[in-house]
């Protein structure tokens, strides 16, 4: 069986040696530095063939936000999860409007790191899995196609570059229109029933996805607010 690769950036020793040992008892193959340049020499180097990378917000050099947005340009699939301090909130909302699918606050226990790191795996493992099959090829909406074994959504026929995580946050919209999904619906179907953190994730993507979907992203017409409880889609 092949390891899962992950890749570590943070330059705190006793953090980074931390997460290493709990990532390699748990059967990741881990290639760890503490900065953001020398992680994104390793990325290229190594031809991309990370199945994860975990950042930390703030290193010396290239910062983890920067790391993310050049990691998620090379490789839409890339699963990333950011790390960052409880004071760091505009961070949390910065990494993930930059392509991060998710983060941990410092300090964190080895469950929560790798209920979150395993969760993640398992996204971008059943994406490759997917690309390999052609069971139910396309969902159609409107001027929308979902491509569900390539894994991309197209626009009138322009493709829309997606992370991980929008992508499952648009199936579920598709296979869910004109329904009104609870944040707490949407947290259960992409991130899981375990999942360790806040509603306000689902709040991040879909503002995300506004930016790439709407034509004006401030008053949206597909991804549509159901006051007090979540979102629902209109094609």
């Amino acid at each position: 069986m092949e390891m899962k690769k992950i890749l570590v950036a943070e330059d705190e020793d006793a953090i980074r040696e931390f997460v290493v040992i709990n990532l390699k008892r748990s059967g990741y193959d881990v290639v760890d530095t503490a900065n953001g340049s020398d992680a994104l020499e390793i990325y290229d180097s190594r031809s991309g063939e990370f199945d994860i990378a975990l950042l930390d917000v703030m290193m010396p050099g290239m910062d983890g936000i920067s790391l993310c947005r050049e990691l998620r340009k090379r490789n839409s699939n890339l699963g990333i999860i950011m790390l960052t301090a409880k004071s760091q909130e505009m961070d949390k909302v910065n990494g993930l409007m930059n392509g991060a699918d998710d983060y941990i606050t410092k300090p964190f226990s080895p469950s929560e790191l790798m209920a979150r790191v395993d969760a993640l795996h398992r996204r971008v493992a059943l994406s490759e899995e997917n690309g390999d099959r052609s069971f139910r090829e396309e969902l159609t909406s409107g001027d929308f196609v979902l491509n569900l074994r390539n894994r991309t959504l197209s626009k009138n026929g322009e493709l829309v570059e997606l992370t991980q995580v929008e992508f499952q946050i648009m199936e579920y919209f598709f296979s869910n229109p004109h329904t009104a999904l609870s944040r707490v619906d949407i947290l259960k179907h992409v991130w899981g029933e375990a999942f360790y953190g806040e509603e306000k994730i689902v709040d991040v993507n879909v503002r995300r996805l506004r930016m790439k979907l709407e034509e004006k992203p401030s008053s949206p017409r597909h991804i549509v607010t159901v006051w007090g409880l979540g979102y629902k889609w209109e094609a």
